[in-house]
Order: C-alpha cells, then sequence, then structure tokens
C-alpha cells in the first residue's frame, strides 16, 4: 500500500491529476462522488392527487451543497440527474429534461466555478427500480422481468400516499428496439444541456443495478435478440450509449461508472469478469481518450456487511478478487474508485497504483471541508445517515449545515 509515512499533505492523493485528456489539471485527487440528496424543489407548487408533481428543479440551497464542498482545482461529480421522466426514481431528484431544471443546474455549477472548481454530472436511469406511480410513465427495462423479492417494497410511498408498493407488484415493460433509440437519445440530449450549462463532463452511471447495468446483468436482461442472450450482446446498450454520447459531446468530456460486482438493486447477473471484462476492453478500444473511469471496490457494497458479500464473491468463484484486471484494461485511463474511504484507510492507495484518485461521499456530506481535514489530519465529522435522502420539510438539515472545522471552534 505504498509508504505508510505518505499521509497528510505528503500524500499522493495532492499530487496533480490531469483527466479530460490533458484539458483538465486537478490540484488533488480526492473527488466528490455522486451522492443522491433529494433536495429538489417541485415544478409545481401544488401537487394534487389527480395530477401529482413528478418534476424537480435544482434550487439555491443544492447550489449552496455543491459550493461548499467545492475547493480550487477539486473535482466533483454530482447526483445522479436523471435524462428524462421515464428515468426518475425518487421524489426530490432533480432531472435535467426541461428548461427550469437547466436553468437550476446552471447555477450550480456557476457556484462550482467561482471556487475553482471542476464539477461532471452524472446521467442516471433508474430502469426496473422503479414505480410508475412516481414517473406517470410505464416502468422500462431489458426485460419483463418482476423484482425477485416479493415484499420488497419501493423506498417511497406514490404521491399523495402513505402506504409504500411492492415492487413486484409493478412489473416493468420489456423496452423495444425503437424504445432503446429514443432512451438514448434522451441521454444525448441531456449530455448536451448539461455541457451547455457549463458542467465540466458527463459520467455516465453505468452501476449500482440502474438501467446500464440492467442490461449487463444476466438476471435482469432475459432478451434472445441484438441486446441479450450472451455476453456481447449484453453489452450492447451500453456501447452504443457510450458511443453516441461521445458522438455528442466527445469522448474527452465522457467517463463511466461501473460496479461489476456489485449487488444493489437486485444486481444478481453471472460472469461477471467476462462480461464486465469484454465492456471495459471494448470501450477502451472504442474510446481510449474518456475522461476516467470510475469503479467501486468488490467487497464494498451499500446495504449489506462485507461478510455477507464475500460470501456473494465466493458462490461466483471470485475470492480474492480485486480492481486489478481493469485498471490493466484501462491503462492509461484516469482510474477513479470508491467504497467506504475515510481518514485512516485512504492512504496509500494512490502510491499503489491501485488507482488514481479516490471518491469520497458520506464523508464529503458531513464535513464540507474534508479536503482540508485530510491534509492538515483533523478529526471527520461523523453523519447523520437518516437525513440522507429527502425530501424534508426543512431540506438544509444534514445537507448545508454541516460547519467546517474552523467553524466548529
Amino acid at each position: 500500500m505504498g509508504n505508510p509515512m505518505n499521509i497528510g499533505p505528503d500524500s499522493g492523493l495532492f499530487q496533480p491529476l490531469t483527466i479530460a485528456n490533458g484539458k483538465i489539471q486537478l490540484k488533488h485527487r480526492i473527488v466528490h462522488a455522486p451522492l443522491t440528496r433529494n433536495r429538489g424543489t417541485p415544478l409545481h407548487a401544488e401537487s394534487t392527487v389527480e395530477n401529482p408533481n413528478r418534476i424537480w428543479i435544482p434550487n439555491d440551497i443544492v447550489a449552496k451543497y455543491y459550493e461548499q464542498r467545492t475547493t480550487d482545482g477539486g473535482l466533483l461529480i454530482s447526483e445522479g440527474i436523471p435524462p428524462s421522466l421515464e428515468g426518475n426514481a425518487m421524489p426530490g431528484v432533480p432531472g435535467i429534461f426541461i428548461p427550469e431544471q437547466a436553468e437550476g443546474w446552471r447555477r450550480v455549477v456557476e457556484a462550482v466555478h467561482a471556487k475553482g472548481g471542476y464539477i461532471y454530472a452524472q446521467l442516471w436511469h433508474s430502469g426496473r427500480a422503479n414505480i410508475p406511480h412516481l414517473t406517470g410513465t410505464p416502468i422500462v427495462a431489458p426485460s419483463n422481468v418482476p423484482w425477485d423479492d416479493p415484499e420488497e417494497r419501493f423506498a417511497y410511498a406514490p404521491p399523495h400516499a402513505v402506504t409504500r408498493v411492492k415492487l413486484a407488484d409493478h412489473p416493468p415493460t420489456e423496452l423495444t428496439v425503437e424504445h432503446i433509440k429514443k432512451t438514448i437519445d434522451d441521454y444525448c440530449n441531456a449530455a448536451q444541456t448539461a455541457m451547455d450549462v457549463g458542467f465540466d463532463g458527463i459520467e455516465l452511471h453505468g452501476g449500482n443495478g440502474y438501467l446500464p447495468e440492467q442490461f449487463l446483468s444476466s438476471n435482469s436482461n432475459k432478451r434472445n435478440d441484438a441486446y441479450g442472450g450472451s455476453v456481447e450482446k449484453r453489452c450492447r446498450f451500453v456501447i452504443e450509449l457510450m458511443d453516441a454520447l461521445a458522438k455528442t459531446i466527445d469522448e474527452e468530456n465522457l467517463a463511466i461508472r461501473l460496479t461489476p460486482f456489485g449487488l444493489f438493486n437486485q444486481a444478481r447477473g453471472e460472469q461477471r469478469v467476462e462480461t464486465w471484462g469484454y465492456l471495459c476492453r471494448e470501450l477502451k478500444h472504442r474510446h481510449p481518450r474518456l475522461s476516467y473511469v470510475s469503479f467501486v471496490l468488490p467487497r464494498y457494497e451499500q446495504l449489506i456487511s462485507e461478510a455477507d458479500k464475500q460470501t456473494f464473491l465466493n458462490s461466483w468463484g471470485l475470492p480474492n478478487v480485486d480492481l486489478t484486471l481493469f485498471r490493466k484494461i484501462w491503462g492509461d485511463t484516469p482510474f477513479f474508485s470508491a467504497g467506504g474511504f475515510d481518514d485512516k484507510n485512504v492512504w496509500g492507495a494512490v502510491e499503489s497504483g491501485q488507482c488514481d484518485a479516490l471518491l469520497f461521499g458520506r464523508y464529503f456530506i458531513s464535513n464540507p471541508d474534508l479536503v482540508d481535514r485530510l491534509r492538515n489530519g483533523l478529526p471527520l465529522a461523523i453523519y447523520d445517515r437518516s437525513r440522507f435522502y429527502g425530501p424534508f420539510d426543512n431540506p438544509t438539515i444534514g445537507y448545508t449545515d454541516y460547519p467546517t472545522h474552523a467553524e466548529d471552534l
């Protein structure tokens, strides 16, 4: 893990890093991870049972959150931004498919740039991890595969209801080829809008059991056409989507996040190494100048213990797997890594060569000055998990009210 003495300002974390094919030079390697926080404002002040609000706008509080966590030469990745109403899986999540949303994101970008930071927009489509009550549209997925657990309920009750519904009661509609093309167009329009309002680049959310990963996963993709039935065919949607995005905004402005060993949202596909290995080799060949790639460590999982995750890895015949394979495939493409980093386990990761930059999520929430705290060996403030996911009557609590270390003295 490198020299254990390389902590604080002498760490490789505080060396510059070039991304975006040379266009952007970061001054350090501590990156704000994409974090859904559900703090948007409803488009319409009045929401009724007959006409519930389904569209959310980034507001001044959202802009303040990102501005607080911006450092000179630092990189932030936005929360997942739906490219369409159809892809929006939670209340309070601002999309980027109407002008009001675009203008809200413009204010966020301007706040980050004013402090010398950079910000990428993460584009996120929920696919089958959703219920039709929230979007007012059919739920779409690679295949009409219902949720595995007949009792699992969606995290949010439908609008103007109090009881959460069972996901298995609302199986998705299989995407037609024509609808796949439309979905790719939605992503491309969102990417272009994001670049137009000033985002420095785009990250495709290709993990966590959302739409792109649903195509990659054999348990949610049962197709037998050009988009399913083999490793290569299951990868086709993500490859076509990345091709289209690269053509729209140029590959140097484009990144992708992948979770090849993830379980979130019932990603239970087989052939993990074969599928994600093929995908990465194809993407590296087709798009050698991607801005960066972002991976979650194999043993990290959002909702289950490391021991339970190890049981899954063992069952796949991958007891000792790490990201080395993918690091090798991507070669000189900047390689980001996430997975429960804190002020104890972060040191030496860059020096060891396992990654070029580290993503922080939860500790960036509770420490707006996280970069300074790591640099100066200051203790990290504990986060309040109960305030992670809104909407809340007072959205600032557990969002923009965390003090810096200096303010807390």
